[in-house]
């Protein structure tokens, strides 16, 4: 009697929808890279009557690791010396074609397990600037001590941080990524756990804060610096982003300060602002990939409206400065965008984008930032005070804006790709 059979997918049987059971060989060729070695090997096994059940492919600096699984097709055998036969010539084959190719063979049989539940998928994305051998090893055992098992490891990029990404099965996600955020801290690294997933590439709508975020420094400081009250209004804005002081209210008292100001400073303010390294590379490869950005700021519109033309983003908002006869009064009119409007805009932008929240990315550095961080399916804490990043799903810590790409999967050579198509 043959050990394997069917087993129907769906309760009306469905011809192309079966799983199989049995014996199936793992195939595990390796040796330096070329062109057309996947090609040959898989054209030289479709003369078996064979089904492939699994596949994985990787290079690294030009040697090659290429696995399948290959079972006998349950269609076409009927004895289990049918099915011994095939077996046989699946090594064989294989065998003749990899000796040809001028690479090496392993190959294993094993059982393969009617119905055997598939875990769960987790990316874990780790940035390191540099990345030491040390950070990695403290990942592996986390992930170990948590359950789960390192399937498969890549590079996304080589600058201007190293990122890498481990595909990990069986872990729990959650507490994985409590475990995996004390390591980055004592490792001096980045990680994000996210589950994996076609959602993961499919968040449409990116929405980040603007002072410290998608500009360096802020800009109430330079409008103070004009105003001569640079360290009275410093020491407030620090008190607000730890979370120490009402936004609005904080916004209130420096906004005050710079009464009698001429307005004439305001254009010389935003021309004079600088992106945060990586802005531009994130929001134009973005944008080539078919993803909708806005930004939103507890800062003023004069900053956005200047940043939102010259990067060509489609949302904008931030308060607005009352200005009588040339000079600021000291007031910002009504309503004040604090904490709880950043989250509602973040929920009006993707309304007008036709984007679920859960394909939604929030980035930002302040407390004022959280609810929009946490309201977006992707909240990314970018170096940020500590309330910020323990609040958030993931923090980055570098200084360079376009990391972000890698959170979201992309790699340096998808940059690249969309740069040249631009």
């Amino acid at each position: 009697m043959s050990d394997l059979h069917l087993a129907s997918l769906t309760p009306e049987p469905h011809p192309t929808e079966v799983t199989v059971t049995g014996t199936a060989v793992l195939l595990t060729i390796s040796g330096q890279d070329r062109p057309g070695v996947s090609r040959t090997f898989f054209s030289a096994m479709d003369a078996l009557p064979i089904l492939v059940l699994d596949v994985e492919q990787v290079v690294t600096s030009g040697q090659l690791i290429l696995a399948s699984l290959m079972v006998p097709d349950p269609v076409s055998h009927e004895s289990l010396t049918d099915i011994t036969t095939t077996l046989d010539a699946i090594e064989s084959t294989a065998a003749t074609v990899v000796a040809g190719l001028g690479l090496s063979l392993n190959h294993e049989r094993r059982p393969v397990e009617e119905g055997a539940a598939v875990p769960a998928q987790t990316h874990v994305t780790v940035l390191g600037s540099p990345l030491r051998p040390g950070a990695l090893a403290a990942i592996a055992r986390t992930v170990a001590e948590c359950n789960g098992n390192i399937e498969n490891i890549e590079r996304l990029a080589a600058y201007p941080v190293t990122a890498i990404e481990l595909h990990v099965s069986g872990a729990d996600q959650q507490v994985l990524r409590r475990r995996l955020a004390a390591e980055a801290a004592s490792s001096s690294i980045d990680v994000a756990v996210q589950p994996a997933g076609l959602h993961r590439r499919a968040k449409r709508l990116v929405v980040m804060d603007v002072d410290s975020t998608l500009i360096q420094g802020e800009v109430i400081e330079m409008l103070a610096k004009f105003a001569g009250c640079e360290p009275q209004v410093a020491a407030i804005t620090e008190s607000a982003m730890r979370g120490e002081i009402d936004f609005a209210e904080s916004l209130r008292r420096r906004v005050n300060l710079l009464a009698g100001l001429d307005a004439g400073v305001l254009d010389a303010v935003a021309s004079a602002v600088v992106l945060t390294p990586g802005a531009r590379t994130l929001i134009r490869t973005l944008r080539r990939l078919g993803y909708q950005c806005g930004i939103v700021s507890g800062g003023f519109d004069f900053v956005t409206d200047h940043l939102a033309a010259e990067l060509e983003l489609d949302f904008a908002l931030a308060n607005r400065l009352e200005v009588r006869y040339g000079v600021l009064t000291g007031e910002v009119l009504e309503p004040v965008v604090d904490r709880a409007a950043k989250a509602q805009a973040l929920r009006d932008f993707a309304g007008s984008a036709g984007v679920p929240l859960a394909q939604t990315v929030a980035i930002g550095d302040g407390a004022n930032d959280l609810d929009m961080l946490q309201t977006a399916g992707l909240g990314i804490a970018f170096n940020a005070k500590p309330l910020v990043q323990k609040a958030a799903d993931t923090s980055v810590n570098v200084p360079y804006l376009d990391t972000i790409l890698f959170l979201l999967g992309i790699s340096r050579a998808e940059i690249e790709v969309a740069d040249g198509e631009g």
